[in-house]
Formats: C-alpha cells, structure tokens, sequence
C-alpha cells in the first residue's frame, strides 16, 4: 500500500456505544474527477496517537468490480476530519 494522506470527505455513523462506522468516502486527487468508494467491510479498528494526536484508523476492503482494493482511513479527534492514509 502507497502512503497518501489525501484529506476526504466521509459518510459514517455512530452507534448507541459511540463507535464510529464509516460507511462510504469521496476522493478528488489532482485534476481527476470525484470518486466515490463504498466500505464494504472494517478489517481493523485501532486508536493511535501520531505527533500527540489521536487518531482512529480503519483498515477497510472494498470491491471494485471483480478486485478487492485495501486502503487506510484515519479520523483526527482533534479537528474532526478523514483522511485517506493508504491505498
């Protein structure tokens, strides 16, 4: 997986337990047009702290047509923004 660290725009939900689910994200890179990537599923939930923040990480897996595509998605505490850490 490459390290991207692209700010992104995020559809999720909380629980009764307050545990964020991402669901679905959008993704502009450079000139191209928006994509949006469905969450088919969480593969791994993880809280970290990088230069004193904490951080939410998401290792997700999504199809895309017949490939399953890995990628890494890390929610910011602190200013509640995603971003796109690996794909």
């Amino acid at each position: 997986m490459k390290v991207m660290n692209y700010p992104i725009e995020v559809i999720s939900y909380t629980d009764e337990k307050g545990e964020i689910r991402p669901i679905r994200f959008r993704l502009q890179i450079n000139d191209e047009p928006m994509k949006v990537i469905k969450i088919d599923r969480i593969i791994l939930r993880h809280v970290e702290k990088l230069a004193g923040n904490k951080m939410l990480l998401f290792r997700c897996q999504s199809l895309d047509g017949d490939s399953e595509r890995l990628f890494e998605i890390k929610y910011e505490f602190s200013t509640c923004k995603w971003f796109l850490y690996k794909m």
